[in-house]
């Protein structure tokens, strides 16, 4: 399916329809509510401050909704005060969009909105985003995954566009190993020290990971940061923020989409291919060859683990442990267009 045919199903999705947008002004979302402005009866985009959020997070997000033209509400909830996730478990994600979801919920229920719907892609879905999972359990729509957008078409509509969308942004928690205990004081040296390094370097991505405060700078073009005069005053005023050392990650931090298809022909069939993909997560068969049967003839075997599709010209063979092969197609973009349709009907294990 190609970018224009994306974009009439995104904009049949919205029509006439009024939504709540999970609003972060990040590429997925401002193209939700870009679309959802032009094609929804009513639209409003709602931005979750939960406390652990860079300090310029919801101010962006007011700016972009301002630029774009749409209406925008902005609920407070620190999540610090919460026990449950102040002790941040592995399933630390989950814990906060459960929260963050609840309350769009009742927002769209008192205000007779028909749904709220997030900017999950379907990039997203090839890596470990246990979140997702809340999504399916409380019916937030998904369209950019409906319809089979990835992250690089939606940053190349936007840009096309002259669009603009804050840069990817996630949650001060995610630079804490899971297992420690985050607290304001963690949170806001971080938050502190990405500012000093995003500052120093004019990167607007930067990532600065705290492990019992040994300092990890990630940024997304690291020659801005191969400075002598800002390595040392990096290494002078991180550590009077409280980190014992300073440490770089010199493979940086990109915002871009990798390869994730490794391609073999096909042993017994002449000018075919197959795919291989694994993703980061385990499968729940069951409900994952449940969802299949919309697609095709599903061969389901939980005892084995192993779910097997048969779907136009292909074969689609779904393992417990995450990893897909897709045998029997012509071209890549045969391949990927099949992964494409398959991933939105994949339940990864609780």
């Amino acid at each position: 399916m190609g970018i224009k045919r994306k974009l009439d199903g995104l904009k049949s999705f919205f029509n006439d329809k009024k939504v709540i947008v999970a609003f972060s002004g990040g590429a997925d979302s401002t193209l939700l509510a870009l679309v959802a402005r032009d094609e929804a009866k009513d639209v409003l985009a709602v931005t979750v401050d939960n406390g652990v959020m860079p300090a310029e997070f919801t101010h962006k997000a007011e700016q972009i909704a301002k630029k774009i033209g749409i209406k925008h509400h902005t609920i407070t909830n620190n999540f610090l005060k919460d026990s449950e996730f102040e002790i941040n478990p592995s399933n630390r994600c989950y814990i906060c969009k459960n929260k963050i979801y609840q309350q769009l919920e009742e927002m769209a229920s008192d205000f007779h909105y028909d749904f709220v719907t997030d900017g999950t892609n379907i990039t997203d879905l090839l890596e470990d985003r246990p979140g997702i999972m809340v999504n399916i359990e409380k019916n937030i729509k998904t369209p950019l995954v409906k319809y089979g957008f990835t992250s690089q078409e939606v940053r190349t509509i936007l840009n096309d566009m002259n669009v603009e969308y804050h840069p990817s942004t996630t949650c001060l928690a995610t630079r804490i190993p899971t297992g420690v205990m985050i607290t304001p004081e963690k949170i806001k040296r971080i938050n502190d020290a990405e500012d000093l390094v995003s500052n120093l370097t004019g990167l607007d991505v930067v990532r600065v990971r705290d492990n019992e405060k040994i300092a990890l700078i990630e940024v997304e073009d690291i020659d801005k940061l191969i400075d002598k005069t800002i390595l040392t005053r990096l290494d002078s005023e991180l550590k009077a923020a409280g980190f014992k050392k300073v440490t770089m990650n010199i493979a940086g931090n990109r915002d871009t989409e990798k390869e994730i298809f490794v391609y073999k022909p096909c042993k017994n069939e002449k000018n075919r291919m197959m795919l291989e993909t694994q993703l980061p997560y385990k499968l729940n068969i069951p409900e994952t060859c449940h969802e299949l049967e919309t697609l095709g003839e599903v061969k389901c075997s939980p005892k084995r683990g192993i779910a097997m599709l048969e779907i136009d010209e292909g074969n689609i063979t779904l393992s417990e442990n995450g990893k897909i092969v897709v045998q029997r197609v012509k071209h890549r973009e045969d391949a990927k267009n099949l992964l494409i349709r398959v991933l939105p009907c994949i339940r990864r294990q609780k």
